[in-house]
């Protein structure tokens, strides 16, 4: 059976979540930045025509937002994260085999469908427009880059109407497409190819199979014959385990106080700690990270220590006792800081824990059942309904977020109003 792959891509993710409950957003320029409201991470496609590039730090263009009306907000990542959720949910009811890839996008198998899929996926834009609020470009393609290839083409041209079946349209469509955008082609690759004159897609699929594999190796080659038509990437409908896991934020000001790093550093091990909870993991090492403010005087110290723990453990009050130990020790007084991440590596199934003789690591059940029912709470009243001490309570170092709409579906006291006029 020949395969065939949609991908969905959701048009200006986080510009397009804010519209979903501010309809006098549509048409005008949107632009959502980056955590402490430092660079521009989301776009809409008005706020594109101004000139506004991604990345660009804010304080850059605010004159063309402020000449212009532009609509600024800071990142509001319990609200997308829920929306993107909803999106994937309604895009399960068209197919059993769905990856989903990014927050924003997700590889549907259409294999075997006896019947138009520019139609079937013009239906699933329309359903996940009428219910969930986002507008959605689908490529459809025998391969995975392919559809890749086929959604940025219908994201760019709207004579297409969100939705792009490229077979039969490869020639046209891969001499459309840069080479630096095709999926799999990272920046290093792509300069090396535009020297060779390589410059978009189509010249990359034309290429010699040898010099591919010499100068791209076989993930290149790979590449190639995705472009080619033979499906070399298989989907993935079980997301793999992570084999590490980070969190960081950038604080809101400058931190001197190591009880305030201390406060971060735990809430940051909590978090991380969720997340190896939610693939049903443990990790056996703990690495703190401590960065100074990049305005101090010389240039900004990295400062790096790790801990292995006797026992892999999934629990949160383990890593938070590990964290802080390993800050104490990389903590010097003076300087400002900048930064604190929590990275806990060293991940293995919790079903296949190396016991330690002289270690027996805890109260090993009860401090699972302790986790579980926490997580249970906090994933049915909201993220933070019940934390650690350790992890503060005003937590004064907090990025920035001036500019943030309410958590409208993740929040019980910013439901939406409606009213009638």
């Amino acid at each position: 059976m020949d395969r065939v792959f949609a991908l969905v891509d959701c048009n200006n993710f986080y510009a397009s979540c804010e519209r979903v409950f501010d309809p006098r957003l549509a048409g005008r320029p949107v632009v959502v930045l980056s955590n402490n409201d430092g660079c521009v991470i989301a776009r809409s496609e008005e706020a594109k025509a101004l000139g506004i590039r991604m990345g660009q730090p804010f304080f850059e263009c605010a004159h063309i937002a402020r000449l212009h009306g532009v609509h600024v907000f800071s990142s509001n990542f319990p609200l997308y994260g829920d929306i993107s959720r909803r999106v994937m949910e309604t895009l399960s009811r068209f197919t059993p085999s769905i990856e989903f890839y990014s927050i924003d996008e997700a590889f549907l198998d259409l294999s075997g469908m006896e019947r138009d899929l520019t139609a079937y996926c013009a239906a699933v834009r329309d359903t996940v427009l009428k219910w969930v609020g986002i507008p959605v470009s689908i490529g459809v393609g025998p391969t995975k880059t392919l559809a890749k290839a086929a959604a940025k083409a219908a994201k760019r041209d709207p004579s297409l109407g969100g939705v792009l079946d490229i077979r039969g349209r490869e020639e046209e469509t891969l001499a459309s497409l840069e080479v630096e955008d095709v999926w799999g082609v990272g920046r290093r690759h792509a300069r090396m190819l535009a020297s060779c004159g390589i410059r978009t897609a189509l010249d990359l699929r034309d290429a010699p199979v040898d010099w591919v594999r010499s100068r791209m190796t076989v993930t290149g080659l790979r590449t190639v014959m995705e472009l080619r038509g033979v499906s070399c990437l298989r989907l993935d409908e079980v997301e793999p385990a992570r084999k590490s896991i980070m969190c960081s934020r950038s604080f809101g000001r400058k931190v001197y106080a190591l009880a305030e790093l201390e406060e971060a550093a735990s809430a940051y091990a909590s978090r991380a700690a969720e997340k190896l909870r939610s693939q049903g993991c443990a990790a056996s090492l703990v690495q703190v990270v401590l960065i100074e403010f990049p305005f101090n005087e010389g240039f900004p110290a990295t400062r790096v220590c790790s801990g292995e723990l006797p026992v892999a453990t999934s629990s949160t009050p383990e890593f938070i006792r590990a964290a802080k130990a390993l800050l104490r020790r990389i903590y010097v007084e003076g300087p400002a800081y900048w930064k604190v991440a929590v990275v806990l590596s060293g991940i293995v199934a919790r079903g296949a824990v190396q016991l330690n003789l002289f270690s027996p690591g805890g109260r090993g059940g009860k401090d699972l059942a302790l986790m579980e029912a926490v997580d249970t709470v906090n994933r049915r009243w909201g993220r933070g309904t019940l934390s650690f001490a350790a992890c503060g309570f005003d937590r004064p170092w907090w990025m920035r977020q001036a500019r943030r709409s309410a958590p409208f579906t993740t929040s019980w006291d910013h439901l939406p109003t409606a009213r009638a006029i």
